[in-house]
C-alpha cells in the first residue's frame, strides 16, 4: 500500500505541476460558462434552464482536455516499462493513476462549479444536484479518459485522437447527468431513476477502465 501511496502522490504532483493541468482545466471551465451568457442573451429564465446542461458540457471538454498525459510522462521516460514489468497488478496502478488524475483536473471542476453557475442564474436547487451529479458523473469520464489514453499511448501525437475515442461512450455520461440536474425544475421525484443511472455507468467505467487500459498498454509496449 506504501508503493501505490506514494504512486498517488506522485501522479498528483506531475498533474499539477506539468502544464498546469488543474489550473488549465478550471480556466477552460470558466471560458465555456461564461462565452455562452453573450451568445443566448440576457434572458434569466433561459440561461437558468440551461445551466445544468452548459455546466456538464463544460466539464466534459475540460475533463478531454488533459487525459492524453495521463500515461504519455511514463512512456516517454521508460517509466511504464518498468512498471510493467515490475509485476505489480497493472490495473490497480491504473486506477491510482486515474484517481490521481481525477483529484488534481476533475475535482477542482466540482469545487468550482457552484461559482460558475452564478453565471447562469441558475437556482439553488439546480445547483445542489449539478453539483452533485458532476461529483459522481465526473470519474467516469477520467475511467473512460484512461482507456484511450492507454490505447493512443504509443502513437505519436496520439493525443489527438483521445476525445475523438472516448467522447461516443461519455454522452451516457452526459445525459443523465443533465436529465438528473434538470429533473429537479420538473418534477423532483424524477431526479433518482438519471441519478441512479449515472452512478451505475461511474461504477461500470470504474471496473471495466482500468482492465481494458492495462490491457491496452500491455498491448502497446509488446
Amino acid at each position: 500500500m506504501n508503493a501505490y501511496r506514494s504512486l498517488f502522490l506522485r501522479e498528483l504532483r506531475i498533474a499539477v505541476r506539468v502544464g498546469g493541468g488543474a489550473l488549465m482545466g478550471v480556466l477552460f471551465f470558466l471560458i465555456v460558462v461564461t462565452t455562452i451568457p453573450f451568445a443566448v442573451g440576457p434572458d434569466l429564465n433561459l440561461l437558468s434552464r440551461l445551466g445544468p446542461a452548459v455546466l456538464w458540457i463544460g466539464a466534459l471538454l475540460s475533463t478531454l482536455l488533459g487525459l492524453d498525459r495521463l500515461f504519455e510522462a511514463d512512456r516517454e521516460d521508460g517509466a511504464l516499462d518498468l512498471i510493467v514489468g515490475s509485476g505489480r497488478m497493472l490495473e490497480l496502478v491504473v486506477i491510482v493513476k486515474v484517481l490521481a488524475h481525477w483529484t488534481a483536473t476533475g475535482l477542482p471542476l466540482v469545487i468550482a462549479a457552484p461559482l460558475f453557475s452564478l453565471f447562469l442564474a441558475m437556482p439553488p436547487a439546480t445547483i445542489g444536484t449539478t453539483v452533485l451529479t458532476l461529483l459522481v458523473g465526473t470519474p467516469a469520464l477520467t475511467f473512460l479518459g484512461a482507456i484511450g489514453a492507454a490505447l493512443t499511448v504509443s502513437l505519436r501525437r496520439g493525443g489527438l485522437l483521445v476525445p475523438i475515442l472516448i467522447l461516443p461512450f461519455a454522452i451516457p455520461v452526459l445525459i443523465f447527468g443533465v436529465a438528473a440536474s434538470t429533473s429537479v425544475l420538473l418534477d423532483p421525484a424524477g431526479f433518482f431513476t438519471p441519478f441512479l443511472l449515472l452512478a451505475a455507468v461511474s461504477l461500470m467505467a470504474g471496473v471495466v477502465g482500468p482492465i481494458a487500459a492495462a490491457a491496452a498498454l500491455r498491448g502497446g509496449l509488446d
